[in-house]
C-alpha cells in the first residue's frame, strides 16, 4: 500500500491535525490508569514539536454516546500528556467551532494543543462529513497516528481525509510495517496463538491464518466451542452454540491444535476453587488451559520462527486462571523467533509482566490488529491511500 509519510512534508509553522488513540482506562473521576496508549504516541509528537509545528490532537475517549460525559472529558489526558513532554499542554473544551479557530489561530510553533473527546459528538462515529470538514479546516496538514481506531470508519480517520493533506504517524507506520512484513513473509515454522471468548470474534482472522501458519493454537474460552464440536462434555464451560457446526468444520484442517486439558473453577468468581483436569473429564467451568497444555504449547512456541499471539489462554484477570496466558507471554520472550502481540488483552498480559521489549512487536490496536491479521483492508488506511492518489489536488501544502 502506497501512502504519506510525516517526512513527505515540511512542518514549519504549519497546523498539524493529529489522530491519535488516547483512550486510556480511567476510572469514575476520569483520573488514568494506564498511560500507555499516550506514550506510544510520543515519538510523532515531539517530532511534530522539532518540525515546529503547531501540534492539534484529537482523539476519542471511553464511549459517551454523544453526549458529554464528565469523566471522560480529555482534562487528565492533556494533564499528563504535559507531564510526559516536559511542557504546557492546553486542552480546549471542544473539537470544532469558533473558539477552537480563534485558540488554534495564535498558536505558535512548537505549542501543543488537546481537543475535547471526538465522541462527544455523534457524528464522529457516523463518519459525518460536516464533521470532518470542520475537524480538516483545523489544520494544513491531518496525521493519523491512532492504529487501534484504523479499523473504524469514522469521522476522525476516514472522511477527514478527504479534505486536507493526509499522511500516517510513526506509531501507524511501525504497526503496518511490522506486522504487514510477518504476515507477508514469515520464517517457518510459523505459529499462530488464538484465545479470547468467542469464535465469531476471530472467525476471519483464523481462516485467514490457516492459509499462513504451520500450526495454530488455540486457547482461552473459545476452546471449549471447539472441544464440543468434537463430541468432548465441556460441563458449564462457555460455548458458543451457534458456532460448534463452524468449529468443526474448521478442525478438518489439521494445523489446528486443542488444549489436552483445563483449569476449571467450581463457579465463575475470582475466588472459585481451581482444579486441573483432562478435558475429557471436565466438570464445572473452564477458566485456564492445564499444564500438559502449556508444556504442549510451549514446546510448539520454541521451535517456531514466527509467533504471532491475539487473545489470553484463559481468565488471566484472576490470578489462578492466569498461569497459562503468562505462560505463553514467557515461552514468547524467550524465543529467538519474531514475536507478534496483537493488542488488547494480550498486550496487558505482555506489559503486567514487563515482557514487552522482549517481544518484536506488541500492537496498540486489538480489534485493528485482529482485522490486519484477518486479511481485511483497515478503512483509515484505505482512506490515506485515496489521500496518496489524490494527492496532486493538495499539492500547495507540500513540501
Amino acid at each position: 500500500m502506497k501512502y504519506l509519510t510525516l517526512k513527505d512534508f515540511n512542518f514549519s509553522n504549519k497546523e498539524a491535525l493529529v489522530r491519535v488513540d488516547f483512550n486510556v482506562p480511567v476510572d469514575e473521576k476520569g483520573r488514568i490508569k494506564d498511560d500507555k496508549r499516550i506514550r506510544a504516541s510520543l515519538p510523532t509528537i515531539h517530532y511534530l514539536i522539532r518540525k515546529k509545528a503547531m501540534v492539534i490532537l484529537m482523539s476519542h475517549l471511553g464511549r459517551p454516546k454523544g453526549e458529554v460525559v464528565e469523566s471522560l472529558k480529555m482534562d487528565h489526558v492533556a494533564k499528563r500528556l504535559g507531564e510526559l513532554l516536559g511542557k504546557k499542554v492546553a486542552k480546549l473544551d471542544d473539537c470544532i467551532g469558533l473558539d477552537v479557530e480563534d485558540y488554534i489561530d495564535k498558536m505558535v510553533p512548537g505549542e501543543v494543543v488537546v481537543l475535547e473527546n471526538l465522541r462527544f459528538y455523534k457524528e464522529e462515529k457516523e463518519n459525518d462529513a460536516s464533521f470532518a470538514r470542520e475537524l480538516a479546516s483545523l489544520a494544513q496538514v491531518y496525521v493519523n497516528d491512532a492504529f487501534g481506531t484504523c479499523h473504524r470508519q469514522h469521522a476522525s480517520v476516514d472522511a477527514v481525509t478527504r479534505y486536507v493533506p493526509s499522511c500516517a504517524g510513526f506509531l501507524v507506520e511501525k504497526e503496518i510495517r511490522d506486522m504487514g512484513k510477518t504476515l507477508a513473509k514469515p520464517k517457518r515454522p510459523f505459529v499462530a496463538v488464538m484465545g479470547g471468548v468467542k469464535v465469531s470474534d476471530k472467525i476471519e482472522a483464523i481462516n485467514n491464518l490457516l492459509k499462513k501458519v504451520d500450526k495454530l493454537l488455540i486457547g482461552g474460552a473459545m476452546m471449549f466451542t471447539f472441544l464440543k464440536a468434537k463430541g468432548i462434555n465441556v460441563d458449564k464451560s462457555i460455548v458458543e452454540e451457534d458456532k460448534v457446526k463452524l468449529a468443526k468444520k474448521l478442525l478438518k484442517n489439521k494445523k489446528i491444535v486443542l488444549p489436552v486439558d483445563a483449569v476449571v473453577g467450581d463457579k465463575f468468581e475470582k475466588n472459585a476453587k481451581a482444579k486441573t483436569v483432562d478435558v475429557e473429564n471436565i466438570r464445572g467451568i473452564g477458566l485456564d488451559i492445564g499444564p500438559k497444555t502449556i508444556k504442549l504449547y510451549t514446546g510448539i512456541l520454541k521451535k517456531a520462527k514466527t509467533i504471532l499471539w491475539n487473545g489470553p489462554m484463559g481468565k488471566f484477570e484472576w490470578k489462578k486462571f492466569s498461569k497459562g496466558t503468562n505462560e505463553i507471554a514467557k515461552a514468547m520472550a524467550r524465543s529467538r523467533a519474531a514475536t507478534i502481540v496483537g493488542g488488547g488483552d494480550s498486550a496487558e498480559a505482555v506489559e503486567q509482566l514487563k515482557l514487552e521489549k522482549k517481544m518484536t512487536h506488541v500492537s496498540t490496536g486489538g480489534g485493528a490488529s485482529l482485522e490486519f491479521f484477518a486479511g481485511k483492508k483497515l478503512p483509515a488506511l484505505v482512506a490515506l491511500e485515496k489521500n496518496y492518489r489524490n494527492r496532486k489536488r493538495f499539492a500547495k501544502f507540500k513540501r
